[in-house]
């Protein structure tokens, strides 16, 4: 058994979760354990209670008390191994790069890091993005899997502190499209509920709660630019805030679920007649973020072969709506 511990976060483990810290330097603890620990506040970070999905940040602080003295596992699952091919998709989905940036167009089925039966991840192809660099590049924030499009990377640890603040304080700007089932009413709006993370043996997914204790509020303004009668509806999104699924789940909770997503629309958001009816239709259009070193940098993603298809089934044109920010100028918070 060890004895208490304060452990301070290093800068190639800055915006890691907590639970990955703990797996990267505490192999031999288990989940379950981690959580109890966190639950019981054993486990501080600079001093308070913390939860699993705590992102840490250089310099931080945890506390970790007495740990069993157990060897890691003897036969540890071998970690994933990009191939040359892996690595070649993801350079050409690069849309920009400089010395302290990355941007790439995210593939709808690729994670952005593994997880118990993830195997191939975006996470584990990052060595392969040094382009000569010293630094790994770091992941700033976060796409579901099903989703495609703008995804930023920072190329050091400097960048990744400047742009996760950014994306902390709400200085960036992010528009998803989506093909929704049904029209919104209103055709234009702010969505503002709370939702709360509940486990399930489908993975995590988040509900609408009225109790302040239990869940986070959850603000996205909508626009539908374009409808196909009242069947189908194109729909372009500002979420305000960046709550997990949030996107889906407003969709879903203002009765148009996104067409594909059955987590969160159950059979409604899979209606016959769609070629890829099965396929998630959430992209992430564009992104303007303050740059560490030259103003603002503003990304915008084509659309993923799928989504092409269904613009084209339902007569939507990728080209009539130019400026994706158009119509979300002013979002107060």
């Amino acid at each position: 058994m060890s004895r208490v511990q304060t452990r301070k976060i290093a800068d190639e483990d800055a915006e890691i979760r907590l639970d990955r810290w703990f797996k990267r330097h505490f192999p031999q603890l288990g989940h379950g354990r981690l959580e109890k620990l966190l639950r019981t506040g054993q486990i501080r970070l600079d001093g308070k209670r913390a939860n699993a999905g705590d992102r840490v940040a250089a310099g931080q602080e945890v506390r970790v008390p007495p740990l069993p003295d157990e060897p890691a596992p003897a036969r540890p699952k071998p970690q994933y191994q990009p191939q040359p091919r892996d690595i070649a998709q993801i350079e050409r989905a690069i849309l920009h790069r400089d010395d302290d940036v990355i941007v790439i167009d995210k593939p709808p089925g690729l994670a952005v890091q593994g997880g118990t039966a993830t195997e191939h991840h975006l996470d584990g192809m990052l060595d392969g993005l040094r382009f000569g660099s010293s630094e790994r590049p770091r992941l700033v924030h976060r796409l579901d899997k099903d989703t495609s499009g703008v995804l930023v990377l920072a190329r050091s640890a400097a960048a990744a502190r400047f742009l996760t603040r950014a994306f902390r304080d709400k200085a960036t700007k992010k528009i998803y499209w989506a093909i929704v089932v049904g029209v919104p009413k209103p055709r234009d709006g702010r969505i503002d509920r709370r939702l709360a993370k509940l486990p399930g043996p489908a993975g995590e997914r988040v509900v609408e709660v009225e109790d302040e204790d239990d869940g986070k509020r959850a603000v996205t303004d909508y626009r539908t630019v374009a409808h196909a009668g009242d069947k189908i509806a194109w729909v372009a999104m500002n979420p305000i805030t960046g709550r997990t699924h949030q996107l889906r789940a407003h969709m879903a909770a203002i009765g148009t679920p996104i067409l594909g997503d059955g987590k969160y629309g159950g059979a409604a958001a899979h209606p016959s007649g769609v070629a890829d009816a099965r396929k998630l239709h959430l992209h992430a259009r564009a992104i303007a973020i303050p740059h560490p070193t030259r103003g603002v940098l503003r990304m915008t993603a084509k659309l993923p072969p799928h989504m092409a298809r269904t613009f084209k089934f339902f007569g939507f044109e990728e080209s009539d709506e130019r400026d994706p920010f158009a119509g979300f100028e002013d979002d107060e918070r």
